[in-house]
């Protein structure tokens, strides 16, 4: 199981009630148990992919120095947040300010993992075992099903979306956080 809980200084999401079709969509999307392997439609796309995997790997190599753990992190980042239909660079600055990239990291309140999920997410989106935020692709998963949620429910608005997904919509300090770490992420075209 656990062999060291990590606590994380992140804040929590809002249970809010939500209308069953939001819930269903929700839950649909949280179990679609696709395997993060990349598809590309073209040479072009699997060239940028590797440009980005390479340059991220660079950067993420004093957070994750083992290539192997490294790789599949960032080939999951990379999966999940194209699923849910996310900028790679906005996921990873969530994750840099939500855990500093600590798998087993623990916030005051209770959230964890990569994303910092609330456990009452798993019980509203899955089947109620917090342990599996701690797993990679669960917690990604969840994190970016969240996060698209929140950001259609604010109608794409990142500072108010971000600010509903870290239980402090409306103020500054967390979006600031997230869009300043984005910054960290972004591969020059």
């Amino acid at each position: 199981m656990l062999s060291k809980v990590e606590y994380s200084h992140a804040g929590g999401q809002v249970e809010e009630p939500l209308a069953d079709a939001v819930r269903g969509a929700l839950s649909s999307a949280v179990h679609n148990a696709a395997p993060p392997v990349p598809e590309f439609s073209s040479t072009e796309a699997r060239l940028a992919y590797l440009r980005w995997l390479g340059a991220m790997s660079d950067r993420l190599r004093p957070k994750k120095p083992e290539w192997p753990v490294r790789k599949e992190f960032l080939e999951t980042v990379w999966y999940e947040s194209k699923r849910a239909g996310l900028d790679t660079s906005l996921v990873l600055g969530l994750i840099q300010v939500e855990s500093n990239f600590r798998k087993f990291a623990v916030s005051s309140v209770g959230a964890r993992g990569y994303t910092q999920v609330m456990p009452f997410w798993t019980r509203v989106l899955g089947d109620g075992d917090p342990g599996k935020l701690f797993h990679m692709q669960t917690n990604l998963r969840f994190g970016c099903v969240i996060l698209r949620h929140y950001l259609d429910r604010e109608n794409g608005d990142l500072f108010l979306g971000l600010g509903r997904y870290n239980g402090s919509r409306g103020k500054a300090p967390y979006p600031d956080a997230v869009l300043a770490a984005r910054k960290n992420w972004i591969v020059p075209t």
